[in-house]
């Protein structure tokens, strides 16, 4: 018998259903500057019009052990949407404007019907980041994944005018944290969250906890945030700073945009904490500090103004549909001060 490729674990023809797919849930993204479209071996785009100085801005991410939650629950309709919102939410914190997006899709065998749930998800986090998918890359790697299970890569570009630039060294003592509300977990720390459910506590996706208001499991896979449009709609100059807050959560993320001689003192209480951060500390018994060093606690996104600018920063992010919180303020840092401090 003649060997054949599709006998090697590698079938062409289930390849050629999900770039139908990936095709359908790029034509919804598109925007003018688009070049051509999906198939080709390279995509095209023009910079957009208006950017006197364009820098372009790239971010690299991925949805983590999150991946195992969608799998265990058989839904892979919002992984696609937390993979887009932890790169664009990275480079729209330098103030950039995210264009467009590539996506990796690596699996064991393919299965049309679960990768089409997954790329629809990926063009629905573009269509709320307003940029463009451009393509990407669907691979099956026969025996080097378990049965069913695949993996996610994304790849995010914006631009930004070099005068524009949000890169935290104008921040000064005085200033003010503002907090942007996240939906929950969003994409970090699952491989402690799976192991404090799963392993210590031996929950299954349909409990329902007295801290949830629904079950485990629809809570675990609520998709990441995007913040672009509200951040987007803010004027030139309105901030000083921002920080997407994932793994290493506020203390972690904060300090990375703080010039020297500056802290944060985060007012804990400012805000309400999701019960999801309630549950995991009651099943762990985890320390306060562990559990601000590795979730987000309630809050995904966090920006740095001036004083006499918040007013028109929170209205504006308010009309948005944000519901922002002013959880802290910047004070002068001295010599073996922490450069955040949760209070």
């Amino acid at each position: 018998m003649r060997a054949t490729y599709k006998q090697s674990g590698v079938d062409i023809e289930a390849g050629d259903l999900v770039v139908a797919a990936a095709k359908r849930a790029a034509q919804a993204t598109l925007r003018p500057e688009v070049v051509g479209g999906i198939g080709g071996f390279g995509a095209l785009m023009r910079v957009p019009r208006g950017y006197r100085r364009p820098l372009l801005v790239t971010s690299t991410d991925g949805v983590g052990t999150k991946l195992r939650v969608a799998l265990m629950a058989g839904k892979h309709d919002t992984v696609g949407i937390d993979l887009v919102a932890m790169c664009v939410n990275d480079i729209l914190t330098l103030g950039a404007e995210p264009i467009a997006f590539l996506d990796y899709y690596v699996t064991e065998r393919i299965e049309p019907k679960v990768a089409a749930r997954v790329l629809a998800g990926i063009g629905e986090g573009c269509r709320q980041a307003g940029c463009a998918l451009l393509g990407g890359e669907t691979a099956e790697h026969p025996g080097c994944f378990p049965k069913g299970e695949y993996d996610l890569a994304g790849f995010a570009l914006g631009v930004v005018d070099e005068d524009r630039v949000v890169d935290g060294t104008t921040i000064a003592p005085g200033d003010v944290v503002v907090g942007l509300q996240s939906s929950g977990l969003h994409s970090n720390g699952f491989s402690l969250v799976r192991h404090l459910c799963f392993e210590r506590a031996k929950l299954g996706l349909d409990a329902r906890p007295k801290e949830l208001r629904g079950t485990l499991g629809s809570e675990l896979l609520k998709p990441t945030r995007i913040y672009v449009p509200a951040i987007r709609a803010l004027r030139r100059g309105a901030v000083k700073g921002m920080a997407h807050i994932t793994g290493g959560g506020i203390t972690g993320n904060l300090v990375r945009v703080l010039p020297d001689g500056c802290r944060a003192v985060v007012r804990e209480g400012s805000w309400r904490v999701p019960g999801i951060f309630q549950l995991l500390q009651r099943l762990g018994d985890v320390a306060r500090d562990e559990m601000y060093r590795t979730f987000n606690m309630g809050i995904g996104y966090a920006l740095v103004v001036s004083a006499r600018r918040l007013d028109g920063v929170l209205a504006t992010l308010t009309q948005s549909g944000e519901k922002p919180i002013v959880i802290g303020a910047i004070e002068k840092r001295r010599p073996g001060d922490d450069g955040v401090v949760i209070a």
